[in-house]
Order: C-alpha cells, then structure tokens, then sequence
C-alpha cells in the first residue's frame, strides 16, 4: 500500500449516527494531529467535534487526503457521496478509503484520478499473499479482545493497552486487522477482506514469533454471537493463539448492531463460548478482564457497573479510554 499522505479531511457523508462514522472517531482520538476538520454532507447524524471545513477551505488548511470515515453496512460508496469524491480529485486531494466498495473499482473516480494526477488509496486489500493457518505455537505472548457485540471498543482495547504498557517499558505491539486500525498505525491486515481459508493464516504472519515477554495486542472484528460477522472473529481466536482473552461490551445496546431481532449475549456466554473456542489453538488461554464502552454511561453509573462486574465475574473490569487500562495491564503482566 503506497504511503498516505497526512493530514487528512475526513469525510462523514450521511452517517446515520455516531458509530457508523467509526473510522474517523478513531483517527480522531488516536491520531488527532492528522484529523484537521471534518466533511458532512446534509442528513449527516455524526460529529467529531472537528471544524467543518468544505474541500477548499480544507486544502487551504494543509489537508491533503480526504478520507472516508464511514463504516457503512456493505461498505457501499454512493452516488450522493460520489459527487463529493469527484471534486475532492478535482480540487486537489487524494481520497483513501477502507470501505468493500474499493475506489479502484468505480470508473468515473479513476479516470478523474488519473486526470487530475492524484492518488486512490484502498486500504481494505491483502497485500500479502497468506499462508494457510498451521496451528504451531509461536513464541512470545497475544491478547485478543473479543466481544458481545461488533463497534464495542476492541480496537480502543488493544491501543489502550499498548500505551499503557508502553509506558511501563513492557514490550507490546497494536496489530491491526481493520481498515480503522491500518489508517491509525500504517500497517496491519485487512482481515474480513482475506479469502476465508487464508484469514486465520494471515492472523499467524500478522503475530510471529517474539520474544518471550512481548505483547502481541491483536485488533479484535466482529463478534462470535453476530450472525453477519461471526467468521473473522474465529480466524482471529484460531489464528492469534491468544494467551489472554479480554471481554469487551457495551451495556447500553438494545440489540446487536444492525440487527434488531438479535438481543446481546451475556459476558457469561462471551466468557465461556470463546475460552472454549481459544483453548482448542491455545489450551493455556485465560480470560483475564472486561473492557467496557461505557461511553453512554455517566461517571457515577459507569463506575457502579463496572464494580458490580467485577464482584459477579471476579474479574477486573474497566473502560480503558475513559477510566485507564491498568487494571488489565496488570492482569496480563501476571500471566
């Protein structure tokens, strides 16, 4: 993947509501200095809290990428934001994208590319050809979050994590395996766009051998209980080998992200149904915390819940972005 040019634009479109514009929460909270303002269109239910800038007061900023911050369900570029996309090539800027829907694929945006001497960046496609998985044990040590519910916090999770033990001068490295993650770090694999028999192999190339005391903090996707998405969480239990599981969850949520007919599992189901899962790569896995989003929560709630579940689970229990992670850097360092 050619290097991105920083900082960025990011592009909300329509987003019906704040979690369908994960992509940019996520660049903005943990790469603020390329998130320079924010580009909505009308309907738009979603905002960063950046300012809102149109393509040329963004250029005239600095921005040099338009990234599309919207993780809609299909990954599907339409034609409302087709328009849009098509002046931003105009205008000056490289537009980068890890939606399904690849820019690469759609004519009219790689011949305007192409005339006007700019750069389409697809993030969601493998550059790597994986192995299939081999199931040996690999030396050093990984934590996978996993969670009731997809766009719980898994990712937060696993850059908490590394910064809290980066801070400890514990050796750990965030491994992403989505489009959102790739776009923070620079690197990773593009997991739910790997060929299905090659996805937990590409798990095994993302986590190697290491050292015997360093972290491999593997980005969690989906969720073992959603029906749509359930398949790359089993690459990444298979795959990763974890040493350590985290629970992730939101306590808020009516039902599973987009679809209302299904209600959340239990951490107790999470809990048993993945340890079940990870001990058949890694028969030493342990669940050693809760990672909450209790972003919904005031502070006293959210203080008083996590209490709660740690006296029913007997687990430490935090929202790492909100309260810190050392809770669960500590559970790890015990292992």
């Amino acid at each position: 993947m050619a290097l991105i040019d920083t900082p960025y634009l990011l592009f909300l479109g329509d987003a019906p509501d704040p979690l369908a514009a994960k992509v940019a929460q996520g660049i903005k909270d943990w790469r603020p200095e390329f998130a320079i303002g924010q580009y909505r269109m009308e309907g738009c239910q979603a905002d960063m809290g950046l300012p809102d800038l149109d393509l040329k007061e963004a250029i005239e900023k600095g921005c040099k990428t338009l990234v599309i911050g919207v993780a809609n369900r299909g990954g599907v570029i339409s034609q409302a934001w087709k328009k849009v996309l098509v002046q931003a090539l105009e205008e000056g800027l490289d537009i980068a994208s890890g939606l399904h829907n690849l820019l690469r694929d759609e004519p009219d945006l790689v011949a305007v590319a192409e005339a006007c001497g700019r750069q389409l960046h697809d993030v969601r496609i493998p550059a790597v050809k994986y192995p299939i998985a081999n199931g040996e044990k690999r030396t050093g040590k990984r934590c996978l979050a996993v969670g009731t519910d997809c766009s719980v916090g898994k990712m937060y999770t696993a850059l908490c994590l590394e910064r809290e033990m980066r801070e400890r001068c514990m050796k750990a490295s965030f491994r992403a395996t989505g489009q959102t993650g790739i776009l923070i770090t620079g690197d990773g694999v593009p997991l739910d766009a790997v060929i299905a028999d090659f996805m937990a192999g590409s798990i095994e190339y993302l986590t190697p051998d290491n050292e015997a005391d360093h972290w491999d903090l593997i980005e969690g996707q989906g969720s073992l209980f959603h029906v749509s998405y359930s398949g790359v969480t089993m690459a990444l239990i298979h795959g990763g080998q974890p040493d350590a599981l985290i629970l992730s969850h939101e306590p808020t949520r009516e039902h599973m992200r987009g679809l209302p007919g299904y209600s959340l599992p239990s951490l107790e189901a999470l809990r048993d149904m993945a340890l079940s899962l990870a001990k058949v790569a890694n028969p030493d896995c342990q669940v050693v915390g809760i990672s909450v989003n209790s972003q919904k929560m005031g502070e006293e709630e959210a203080r008083a819940y996590l209490a709660k579940l740690e006296a029913e689970m007997g687990l430490p229990a935090t929202d790492p972005f909100r309260f810190g992670a050392g809770k669960l850097v500590d559970a790890l360092a015990a292992i």
